[in-house]
C-alpha cells in the first residue's frame, strides 16, 4: 500500500494483510485460543442496553453480508445499538465458520461495496483506505464486489485494482467494471468477470458481481450497464456452460428490491432464468442504505443489509438433496438450532424454504449468536489484535483529537428542519462564521450548499476530528459569483428548493462528482425507509415502552426481520438545499451581494440564475484546499458553546 503522509503513522502500518487471518475457519472453536477479562471494541464506546432473544435459523446455506461499511470499522463510538468494532466481527465471524464446519452446512461471508467516504479510519488519507483496508481485510471473505465508491476517483480506482482486487483475487467480482491500464492503454476488469466453486459440502455455485448503471466515475473506469453485459461472450458462454449449477450467487452495489429503478438485478435475473427457470438465484445487494429482502420468483430472493456498520445482515435457505443439487451435508438442516422453513412465495411447488435476519451491530448481538452450548467464550484473539490495531490507528491519524464539545443532539431528520434539534440551523450559523474570504469579510453573502453533503447526526459530547468525517466526508469547493442583485440572490435558496436537487452532476470543477439519485443522501435514505421512494419497503415505527429507537423493518417476509426489537424514530421532510448568511447590515438588504455556494450545486444554481451567468463568472470564494470538510471543525474550535463543555466532555 502506498505509505501515510506522516511519519508517525507510517511507522505503525505493520499489520499486513494476512498477519490477522485465522486459519481453518472450518474447524472446531477450540482451535483458536479464547482471551478473557480484555478491554472490549473501542476506548470510550458503549454497548447495547439489550440485544436479541431469538436464534438464528440456519440452512443449508447461510450468508452473513455486509454492505456499505464506508469505513465505519471503529464502531459508532456514541451509539449502542451499533457500538461493536471490526475487531469484534472477525471475532464473531469466526465463531460462525466454525459453527457452520460443526453443524456440516456452509456459510459464505459476503460485501458489496462502498468502503470509505464516511468516517476518519478510511478517509484521513490519502488515498482513502490505506489503512482502512489493512483493518477491513482481516474477515475471511469468500465473495466480494465493487461499489460506486471505489471508482470516483482515480488513484481510489487504481487502489482498487492493485490493492483490493489483488489481495482477493477471484473471489472479487466486478462483472462489469473495467479500468484503464496505464501500459497497455487497454480496458481491462478490475476484478474477475465470475466464479465457479464447489463448497465445502458440495454445493456448485456461480457467482457474480453487478454494479448498478452508475455514470459519475472517473474516466479512467467504466461502467457497462447491465443490459449490454447480459449480452456479452463471457456471460452468454458462462450461464450456458454445460457444468452443473446448484445456485446462482449475483451479489451487487445494487438495490436489492427490483421496483428500484436504479436497479439493474432484474436484468440479470431475467438472462439467467432464460437459461435456468428452476435453479435457485440468490442477490445480495447494497447501495440504498437499508435493510431489505425483495422475494423475485420461487427460487430467487434477494437481501440488503443497511449501511455504516450499523447492520450485518443473515441469510439463510435449505431445500438442497442430491436429485437437485451437489450437496453433501446435513439433509435437511443442521439438528439442534432452528431451521428456515418459509417458502419465497405462498404458493411456491420449490423445495427451497428461507429466513433473514438483520442484526445490530453491538456487542450483545455479537455475543448472544455466537454462544453455542459447548463455546460460551467470546473473544479470540484475531479479533482482539484488530480492535487493538483500530485503537492505534484512530491515534496515530489524530481522530480522538478533540475539538469541542457538542450541548446537545443534532440530527439529520428526526427533528423539524428549522428546530434547535435539527443539524442544519447549526450549520448554517457555521457556514456564516467560517466560509470566510477574509478580503471580503465586509461584503454580503450568502452561503449555499446542498442537504445531500451532510452524511450523519452529530451526537452530544466530544465533537472530534473523525466526527469532522462522519458529519461532512466529502471535499466540495466553495465557489462564489460576486455583485449579484440582492433581489436575485435573496431568492435563490428557495428557488433551488422549489426545482429540487438535479439527477445528475456533471461538474468539472469539482473533485468528487457525485448523483443524488444513485448517491442517496440522508433524507432518501429515511424516504426508503418509509417505503415513500418507488415502491421501497416501508419501515413501522412501532411505539413500544423501554425501547431504544431504532430499525423497525417491514419487507416482503413481513415484519419480524429486525434481530433486536426498536421504538420510533420521528421522521421530517428536509430540503434539498440550506444556506448561510453573512456580512449584512441590520436592514438586512444590499444592493449586491456575494452568492457562496458548493461546486456540486454549479449547475442547479446556474440554470436557477439564468443566462446572464455562465462559469465564467465563478471562481474560488477562499481557495483550492478550503472544502466542506473544513468549515465545520473551524465552527466548532471557535463556538463558545462548543468550547464550553471542555475540557470533560463526555458521551452522553
Amino acid at each position: 500500500m502506498r505509505p501515510l503522509n506522516s511519519a508517525p503513522v507510517l511507522g505503525v502500518l505493520v499489520l499486513t494483510r494476512t498477519s490477522l487471518a485465522c486459519s481453518g475457519c472450518s474447524g472446531t472453536a477450540g482451535l483458536v485460543e479464547h482471551v478473557r477479562h480484555v478491554r472490549r471494541m473501542q476506548p470510550g464506546a458503549i454497548n447495547a442496553t439489550y440485544g436479541p432473544t431469538r436464534p438464528l435459523e440456519w440452512g443449508q446455506l447461510n450468508f452473513l453480508h455486509t454492505t456499505d461499511t464506508h469505513g465505519w470499522l471503529e464502531g459508532h463510538l456514541k451509539e449502542g445499538n451499533y457500538g461493536a468494532d471490526w475487531g469484534d466481527f472477525v471475532t464473531f465471524s469466526t465463531h460462525f465458520k466454525h459453527q457452520a464446519g460443526n453443524m456440516g452446512v456452509d456459510l459464505l461471508l459476503v460485501d458489496t461495496g462502498d468502503l470509505h467516504d464516511g468516517a476518519g479510519l478510511s478517509d484521513a488519507t490519502t488515498p482513502d483506505g490505506e489503512v482502512s483496508m489493512k483493518v477491513f481485510d482481516q474477515v475471511e471473505y469468500d465473495l466480494l464486489t465493487i461499489g460506486n465508491h471505489e471508482l470516483y476517483l482515480a488513484d481510489v480506482a487504481y487502489q482498487t485494482l492493485n490493492e483490493i482486487s489483488a489481495y482477493w483475487g477471484e473471489k472479487y467480482l466486478t462483472s462489469n467494471v473495467q479500468i484503464l491500464n496505464q501500459q497497455t492503454n487497454g480496458w481491462e476488469y478490475v476484478g474477475k468477470t465470475h466464479r465457479s466453486f464447489t463448497t465445502q459440502h458440495g454445493l456448485r455455485i456461480m457467482a457474480f458481481g453487478v454494479l448498478f448503471d452508475f455514470t459519475g466515475n472517473t474516466n479512467i473506469s467504466k461502467v457497462i450497464p447491465a443490459k449490454t453485459m447480459v449480452t456479452e461472450k463471457w456471460f452468454l458462454d458462462a450461464i450456458n456452460s454445460p457444468e452443473p449449477v446448484d445456485i446462482f450467487i449475483v451479489l451487487g452495489h445494487n438495490p436489492a428490491r427490483p421496483s428500484v429503478p436504479t436497479s439493474t438485478f432484474p436484468i440479470v435475473f431475467d438472462a439467467i432464468r432464460a437459461v435456468h427457470p428452476d435453479t435457485p438465484i440468490q442477490f445480495i445487494g447494497g447501495h440504498t442504505h437499508i435493510r431489505d429482502f425483495a422475494v423475485y420468483d420461487s427460487s430467487s430472493t434477494s437481501l440488503e443489509s443497511g449501511r455504516y456498520c450499523e447492520t450485518l445482515g443473515w441469510l439463510s435457505m435449505s431445500g438442497f438433496d442430491s436429485n437437485n443439487s451437489g450437496y453433501t451435508g446435513i439433509t435437511p438442516g443442521p439438528a439442534g438450532v432452528p431451521n428456515p422453513t418459509r417458502k419465497a412465495t405462498q404458493n411456491s411447488t420449490s423445495p427451497f424454504v428461507y429466513s433473514r435476519r438483520y442484526l445490530d451491530w453491538n456487542r450483545r448481538t455479537f455475543e448472544y449468536h455466537a454462544a453455542t452450548w459447548y463455546d460460551k467464550q467470546f473473544d479470540y484473539n484475531n479479533g482482539l489484535a484488530v480492535t487493538a490495531d483500530i485503537t492505534k490507528y484512530r491515534k496515530q491519524l489524530n481522530l480522538t483529537d478533540v475539538y469541542g464539545c457538542a450541548p446537545q443532539d443534532y440530527c439529520l431528520a428526526c427533528a423539524p428542519f428549522n428546530s434547535s434539534a435539527s443539524i442544519f440551523p447549526l450549520l448554517s450559523e457555521a457556514l456564516a462564521e467560517a466560509v470566510v474570504n477574509e478580503s471580503r469579510t465586509d461584503i454580503p453573502r450568502y452561503i449555499i450548499a446542498n442537504t445531500g453533503s451532510v452524511r450523519f447526526d452529530m451526537y452530544k459530547g466530544p465533537f472530534t476530528y473523525d466526527d469532522q468525517f462522519i458529519v461532512s466526508p466529502f471535499l466540495d469547493h466553495f465557489l462564489y459569483i460576486p455583485g449579484v442583485p440582492y433581489h436575485t440572490a435573496s431568492n435563490l435558496l428557495q428557488s433551488l428548493n422549489n426545482a429540487g436537487a438535479s439527477q445528475k452532476r456533471n461538474i468539472g470543477v469539482m473533485p468528487v462528482e457525485r448523483d443524488i439519485c444513485v448517491d442517496p443522501p440522508s433524507n432518501h435514505i429515511f424516504k426508503a425507509a418509509r417505503g415513500e421512494h418507488h415502491g421501497l419497503p416501508s419501515i413501522t415505527r412501532r411505539q413500544v415502552v423501554d425501547l431504544v429507537p431504532g430499525y423497525t423493518t417491514k419487507d416482503d417476509f413481513g415484519s419480524d426481520g429486525d434481530d433486536t426489537a426498536h421504538s420510533a424514530i420521528p421522521y421530517y421532510e428536509i430540503p434539498d438545499f440550506f444556506q448561510g448568511v453573512a456580512g449584512f447590515n441590520e436592514s438586512g438588504t444590499a444592493d449586491t451581494v456575494d452568492v457562496v455556494f458548493v461546486d456540486f450545486i454549479e449547475s442547479d444554481l446556474l440554470a436557477i440564475l439564468g443566462s446572464n451567468y455562465s462559469s465564467n463568472d465563478i471562481s474560488y470564494y477562499i481557495d483550492a484546499d478550503f472544502t466542506t470538510r473544513d468549515y465545520l471543525p473551524i465552527y466548532v474550535k471557535n463556538s463558545e458553546t462548543f468550547q464550553a463543555g471542555l475540557p470533560n466532555c463526555t458521551i452522553a
